[in-house]
Parts: structure tokens; C-alpha cells; sequence
């Protein structure tokens, strides 16, 4: 009896735009010799399982997959090639996937993280930032030292009025921001910063106009808002008391409200357009209570909030509005499964979808 090959996602991302295209799997979720192309992703270390080497007709070259990732060498010398982000183009014409490559960047350390907007192409590694033009004849624009950054966080603003780029500071807790378009290649000038929690940040996200960032710490129960030009807090939003990993922030394409997803298999939604659609502690109505406790007291809870698999780590977007009154929520999780839930402003919340999504279409289909 033939074994089927095993498939898994180690990391889910939506594209810019948020629309349902562009949903990616990366880093390359490369099993049993199927490939799935993605927009960059860090390249393993030595010593995972080889699941399948792939050579062409004609080797230049040769790939690895392996059970969690993909190494590719050249043949004539044999050393790797480094780590590699391909953008390609799926309308161009052509069978071959090599006819649809339209750029290639290659580095001696892992990727861990891509952004894109119309006319840049953002790679980050865990302790620089590398900013290109994109996408006719790409040259590098700017290149930024950070703090160590293992998650490779980063957030671009898609919108052609703001050149927003936002990633942690050299700071602890601290968020670095650069307007692109202000910014002169080959300049330095006093970075634009945020002091925005006490340990290191775990998550950070823009929305579409670039106006206001939301960050969470490690500790996972605050997310904070800051106008990004001010950098005045905004609002506070709890997640919960208990600590969490925070895997996801995203905003609605207008602004009005914010999700989030943690380990603890809880999707919050908060509003933002109107901060009274969500909840408040019972000791609200108190009245005077000490400093550490006023802090607990004075935070907004979301107004509403819907479970996936905890043991899964997922991620969450907004969906197209059904209705004035009836938003929706999208989320996608690594243990291939599909979850949409539409609510509304006073807090009601339903499941509206569910599918697998590794089950649609055969591997072969990739």
C-alpha cells in the first residue's frame, strides 16, 4: 500500500488588499515533491527529513523538499543558492511556472517575512530591512538596521497616498516608522518612533490609509492604537487577562473595526468607528477604583468573538459586507481548515462557513 504524502502549512498570510485572492502558504509548503511557490519564506537548516529531490530535464539546478521546507542548489558548482524570493505572475502566458518568473532576489540569510505594494517589494530579515523598487528593473531603495526580529515582523501601507513602513525599534516595546516617499536613498535622519509597550513587540499591523498602527507585546493582552503621525495613543483594546501569543491584527478596509487571533483559539473583533459597541468591565459602574486596578477597569473588550481549533494557529481578515448592518470575518488555520463568521454591531455572531480548504483541489492541481 502506496503512502500518500503528508501535507502541512507552517505560515498563512493574506495579500495587501485583503480581497480573496492572494491567499499564500509560506514558507514553501513543499511535500512529496509537489511545489507551492510563495512569496518568501526563511530556507531550513540541514538536518530536516529529505522528503524528494526535484531535478530538471537539464540540471543548473536542484531542489530539496523536505517535510517543513525547500533548499535549492546548483549542480555545476554545487552550493546552494541561497535564500531565494520569487515573484511571479500567473496571467503571463506559457505552461512552464519558469515562463511566469518575473523577479528573483537572492540573500545569504533566511527571509523571514515579504511585503508588497504597487511600486515597492519589502524583504525583511531578522536584523535588516532591504526596501526595492518594484516592478520594472528593481534597485534597491533603502536598507534598515533592526532589532532582532525573528518573526521577521514588518507592515507596508498598500495605499498610493501613504508610503508607510512600520516595523519594530531599536528600542524595546518601541515601533520604527518611515514615510518611503519622504525618505531620500542613502540619507539618515532622526528615526520616527513610538514607545508603544514595555516588552518586545509581537505583532504589529497599518490599516489601508496608513493613519493608525496597532501593536500588541509578547504578553498578548493589550493591543494599542497610535495615529501615526501624531504618535498619540488612541485607544486600548484587551484581548483578555491571561497572557497569549498574538498571531494576527488586522483592520477593516474602512477603518471601523479590528481582529485579532491568539493561541488561545479565540478570534476577537473590536469596533474602532464607534468605541462604544464594545464591552466594559461590570467595575466600570463602580465608580472610583485604584491606579493598577483602573487600568483593567478603563479598557474596551470586543464586542464580539468566535472560536477556532486552539491547538491551531491561524489568521484573520475581514470579508466582503454582506449587508450595512452585517460584517464578516475570515478565518484561515494551518490545519488546512476555512472559517467565516459574520456579525453585526450589537455584538450577535455567526458561523456563515466552514470548509478544508487543502481539500478543494489535488496536490497535482498546484
Amino acid at each position: 500500500m502506496t503512502q500518500q504524502p503528508l501535507r502541512g502549512v507552517t505560515s498563512l498570510r493574506f495579500n495587501q488588499d485583503q480581497s480573496e485572492r492572494g491567499l499564500c502558504l509560506h514558507p514553501c509548503g513543499l511535500e512529496g515533491g509537489t511545489e507551492r511557490m510563495a512569496r518568501g519564506g526563511p530556507w531550513l537548516p540541514p538536518g530536516h527529513p529529505l522528503k524528494q529531490p526535484q531535478i530538471p530535464p537539464s540540471p543548473g539546478c536542484f531542489c530539496c523538499a523536505m517535510e517543513t521546507g525547500v533548499r535549492i542548489y546548483n549542480v555545476e558548482p554545487l552550493m546552494e543558492k541561497g535564500h531565494l524570493v520569487l515573484i511571479w505572475d500567473d496571467a503571463r502566458e506559457g505552461k512552464d511556472s519558469k515562463d511566469k518568473l518575473v523577479l528573483e532576489f537572492t540573500f545569504t540569510k533566511p527571509v523571514l517575512a515579504v511585503r508588497m505594494r504597487h511600486d515597492k517589494i519589502v524583504i525583511v530579515l531578522r536584523n535588516r530591512i532591504y526596501v526595492y523598487s518594484f516592478p520594472d528593473n528593481p534597485r534597491k531603495l533603502f536598507e534598515f538596521d533592526t532589532r532582532d526580529n525573528p518573526k521577521g515582523l514588518c507592515d507596508l501601507c498598500p495605499s498610493l497616498e501613504k508610503q508607510l513602513l512600520v516595523f519594530p525599534g531599536h528600542k524595546c516595546g518601541s515601533l520604527q516608522l518611515v514615510d518611503l516617499a519622504s525618505t531620500k536613498p542613502g540619507t539618515s535622519s532622526a528615526p520616527f518612533t513610538i514607545n508603544a509597550h514595555q516588552s518586545d513587540v509581537a505583532c504589529v499591523s497599518l490599516n489601508q490609509p496608513g493613519t493608525v498602527v496597532a501593536s500588541a507585546s509578547q504578553k498578548g493582552t493589550l493591543i494599542r492604537l497610535f495615529d501615526t503621525q501624531s504618535k498619540e495613543k488612541l485607544v486600548e483594546l484587551r484581548r483578555g487577562t491571561d497572557p497569549a501569543t498574538l498571531y494576527c491584527i488586522n483592520f477593516s478596509h474602512d477603518s471601523s473595526f479590528l481582529c485579532a487571533s491568539s493561541d488561545k483559539g479565540t478570534v476577537h473583533i473590536f469596533a474602532l468607528k464607534d468605541t462604544r459597541l464594545n464591552r466594559r468591565s461590570a467595575l466600570a459602574r463602580v465608580g472610583k477604583v485604584g491606579p493598577m486596578i483602573g487600568q483593567y477597569v478603563d479598557s474596551q473588550w470586543s464586542l464580539a468573538s468566535f472560536t477556532v481549533p486552539a491547538e491551531s494557529a491561524c489568521i484573520c481578515a475581514f470579508g466582503r459586507n454582506t449587508s450595512k448592518n452585517v460584517n464578516s470575518v475570515i478565518a484561515i488555520c494551518v490545519d488546512g481548515t476555512f472559517h467565516k463568521y459574520v456579525f453585526t454591531p450589537d455584538g450577535n455572531c455567526n458561523r456563515e462557513a466552514f470548509d478544508v480548504y487543502l481539500d478543494i483541489c489535488d496536490d497535482d492541481d498546484f
